[in-house]
């Protein structure tokens, strides 16, 4: 309808083809035309060694951190396929944002730590004060910064860190970018610091410019704002809150 805000708009999403359809579904429901490029899939770790060495003991931690909704599901699925006993009832629970906590909590498992913001520093800011000594699980995808078990364990928290995915290039990513970029685009959505990375790959490997000339990059928050400067490309907004939510009300302030 011509009177919605993002009516006629073409807005990049590069989220993966199973998470795309929040931010897509409430682009939509603003008017725009969502360009779905997905940049990054799931794929399993390069070895379950550590993951599964994790799974064995898990009553022994005091927390498990969660880092995404994959990581949950991968949690999930590696645990009954080693014959791993899943998390206790008692066992405490931070999750880095809502969508996690929901896929957490949708699994069975009581979250007991969700931080006001929802970015690395935000957890690590809730956890701070009731940390030390405590043994410490966090799984998350391979090759992820290193600001949370950095900051525990300066905290006094015994951290192990284990690759419970990858994120991986789609083969067709290339091509459906430059036809996406040839079309036109108004605005490109980042939701973590993989998507700036794997979009920029993309684009290479594509042949095309980035970052897109004319194209209003808008960030869910500031480590991807910060990704995304370090590349070149000066972000037009970043959501707060810093949610998919905020997002999508980011980028109708941005094109509106």
């Amino acid at each position: 309808m011509p009177d919605l805000p993002l009516a006629g708009r073409r807005v990049l999403v590069t989220r993966a083809a199973h998470q795309a359809g929040r931010l897509s579904d409430g682009l939509r429901a603003l008017g725009a035309i969502a360009v779905e490029v997905p940049v990054l899939k799931i794929a399993p770790p390069a070895s379950f060694a550590a993951l599964d060495a994790a799974l064995r003991k898990i009553d022994d931690y005091d927390w498990i951190i969660l880092t995404s909704a994959n990581t949950v599901k991968a949690l999930r699925s590696r645990a009954a396929e080693i014959g791993a006993s899943e998390l206790k009832p008692d066992a405490r629970v931070a999750a880095v944002g809502a969508a996690t906590a929901s896929a957490a909590t949708e699994a069975g498992w009581k979250v007991d730590v969700v931080p006001d913001h929802y970015v690395a520093e935000g957890l690590v800011t809730a956890l701070a004060g009731n940390i030390q000594g405590n043994r410490v699980l966090l799984a998350r995808a391979a090759v992820a910064r290193d600001v949370i078990p950095d900051a525990l364990r300066a905290a006094g928290a015994i951290v192990d860190v284990v690759d419970a995915y990858r994120n991986e290039i789609p083969e067709t990513a290339p091509e459906r970018l430059r036809q996406a970029v040839a079309d036109r685009l108004d605005a490109a959505t980042f939701t973590s610091s993989s998507s700036v990375t794997h979009l920029a790959e993309v684009a290479k490997a594509g042949d095309v410019r980035f970052p897109f000339a004319a194209v209003a990059a808008v960030s869910i928050g500031p480590v991807t704002s910060q990704t995304l400067r370090e590349l070149g490309w000066e972000p037009a907004a970043e959501a707060d809150p810093h949610d998919i939510p905020g997002l999508i009300a980011c980028v109708a302030r941005v094109l509106a």
